[in-house]
């Protein structure tokens, strides 16, 4: 009962107040043309997307190719669905790939490549190895990729496993000679992917459709960043699915945390975090939405918090042990005492008994 009355009160809230708008997210890359032999350094900018405060993770920002339908949102799969440079995802790497951190996120120490801002901004550089590039599939095997052969550019997705279906983005990036003249700084939304494949001919990228609103295509899905589910922490979450537009608040367990309202964006998909009470027990546990039907769920484990060592309380411990200890051999060397005054005692009576 509790946790529909924080539902309704939070789709209540919904109705009063406006609902949030998203603008798209767009990319600029500078320069427009790379050289297909030698390495270049691209500035890559973003606005639009969807900057989640305090929430586990952002995106990362890669150089690749993509095929139809290759977002993460939509079950794309890196090695089979879209190719990328390959790099190490330590803060020094070779620049071939960035971690762009959310606002306020647990792991923004790590980013190389910056940290979104509050309405979704965000700048960095990466280096663009040339015309051609080694990936890896799904096997684990090596794929050559020839950017003469197949359109390729800068890739978005969301960072840490998190798919969030606003912020994944395809910009097309041109492979030329030096001595080419640069095209136009390319731009993508989150829906302008190209068809491509490791083996076709070049292709361009499609257009984004109609103005309209496309209804999601699939079951309503939800999901939760499970690595942050520890209690006290701050829980991202990621659902598919919805009618787009729909309002939903999250609720967490029986009323015990909730936010929202939360919109669906055009594809039916919506990212959001949710905090986890401090006093959260160690166990299984359930976000559920509200404001649709059915209710989306999803049941998952929760960490207890992890305890932080007081030095203060391991000294007082420490003395408190010692106190013990010596009251201990205190009261050990009195009974000593005492038992040695009794048998002096009792020898100095018999002695004086006798004649």
């Amino acid at each position: 009962m509790a946790r529909r009355l924080i539902a309704l009160a939070l789709l209540a809230a919904a109705v009063l107040l406006p609902a949030p708008a998203f603008a798209a997210a767009d990319v600029t890359v500078s320069p427009g043309t790379v050289d297909p032999t030698y390495a270049t350094t691209v500035k890559v900018g973003g606005s639009g997307f969807q900057a989640v405060k305090g929430g586990h993770g952002g995106i990362y920002v890669f150089f690749g190719t993509v095929k139809q339908g290759w977002q993460p949102s939509k079950g794309g799969r890196t090695g089979a669905d879209y190719f990328y440079v390959p790099d190490s995802e330590a803060k020094d790497n070779k620049g071939f790939q960035r971690y762009v951190a959310f606002p306020g996120s647990d792991t923004a120490s790590s980013a190389n490549g910056g940290v979104m801002s509050a309405s979704g901004g965000w700048s960095t550089e990466i280096v663009v190895p040339g015309a051609t590039f080694q990936a890896y599939d799904r096997d684990g095997a090596v794929t050559t990729i020839d950017c003469r052969k197949v359109t390729c550019g800068v890739i978005t997705v969301g960072a840490h496993g998190v798919a969030n279906s606003h912020n994944e983005t395809f910009t097309p990036v041109r492979v030329a000679s030096a001595s080419s003249t640069p095209s136009a700084t390319p731009t993508a939304t989150a829906t302008s992917a190209p068809t491509a494949d490791p083996t076709a001919a070049p292709t361009a990228a499609p257009s984004t459709g109609s103005a309209g609103s496309p209804q999601p295509a699939g079951p309503v899905t939800l999901e939760v960043d499970r690595k942050s589910a520890v209690a006290g922490n701050v829980l991202a979450f990621h659902a598919t699915g919805l009618p787009a537009g729909a309002q939903v608040s999250a609720v967490f367990d029986d009323g015990a945390s909730g936010a929202g309202p939360f919109v669906a964006g055009s594809d039916g998909s919506l990212a959001g975090v949710v905090a986890l009470p401090a006093e959260t027990g160690a166990g299984t546990h359930e976000l559920r939405l509200y404001g649709v039907e059915p209710e989306p769920s999803v049941s998952f484990a929760v960490q207890p918090a992890a305890v932080v060592d007081d030095p203060a309380a391991d000294v007082a411990a420490e003395s408190d042990d010692q106190r013990a200890a010596w009251l201990f051999a205190g009261a050990a060397a009195l009974v000593l005492l005492l038992a040695v005054a009794r048998l002096v005692l009792r020898t100095w009576k018999v002695r004086r008994a006798k004649p």
